[in-house]
C-alpha cells in the first residue's frame, strides 16, 4: 500500500544577526545594515516595508543604547523574513530595567521629553512583545505582516 502524496509548501527564510557596540554610532550602523540587508533580501528602499522597519530599528536600538547599555557589553539586532512576515529583535544585557508590556505603556505629558518611542513601535508593528534573553537581558521583538506578492 502506497501513501497518497501530501502537498508541503516550500517556505523561504532567512536571517541576518549582528552584534553593535552600545553607542549612538552602533544605534546608526544597526539601522544602516537592516536596510542594506532587506534590500539584499528584495525589500527596495523607501517601500512602506523598508521605511516602517527604519523607524522601527532605529527605535529599538535607541533604546537599547539608552535604557539597555550595559558596560562593556554589545545589543545585538536579529532581523527575520518569511514572505509573510518579518521579524525585528533587539536584544540587550540589562534585566533590571523592563520596559512596559504592549497595552501597559503610560502615556507621556505634554512636556515630556521622552516615552514617545514606544508609541511608534505600537503603532506600527503588527505585534510587539518583550521576552527574557537567556543567559541575560531581555528582547524586544517586532513583527511586521508582509503585503502579499
Amino acid at each position: 500500500m502506497t501513501t497518497p502524496p501530501t502537498h508541503q509548501r516550500i517556505v523561504t527564510v532567512r536571517a541576518f544577526t549582528q552584534r553593535f557596540s552600545s553607542t549612538r554610532l552602533g544605534a546608526r550602523l544597526a539601522r544602516h545594515l537592516a536596510l542594506h540587508q532587506l534590500e539584499s533580501w528584495g525589500i527596495p528602499h523607501a517601500s512602506s516595508t523598508s521605511s516602517t522597519a527604519a523607524v522601527l530599528v532605529a527605535e529599538l536600538a535607541a533604546n537599547a543604547v539608552l535604557h539597555g547599555r550595559v558596560a562593556g557589553r554589545d545589543f545585538e539586532l536579529r532581523l527575520r523574513w518569511t514572505p509573510e512576515t518579518l521579524r525585528i529583535e533587539v536584544s540587550d544585557a540589562r534585566e533590571e530595567r523592563r520596559i512596559p508590556e504592549p497595552g501597559e505603556r503610560p502615556e507621556p505629558g505634554p512636556e515630556s521629553e521622552s516615552g514617545r518611542g514606544l508609541i511608534l513601535v505600537e503603532a506600527l508593528a503588527d505585534r510587539w512583545a518583550v521576552l527574557d534573553r537567556v543567559p541575560v537581558g531581555k528582547t524586544v521583538r517586532v513583527e511586521l505582516d508582509l503585503p502579499s506578492s
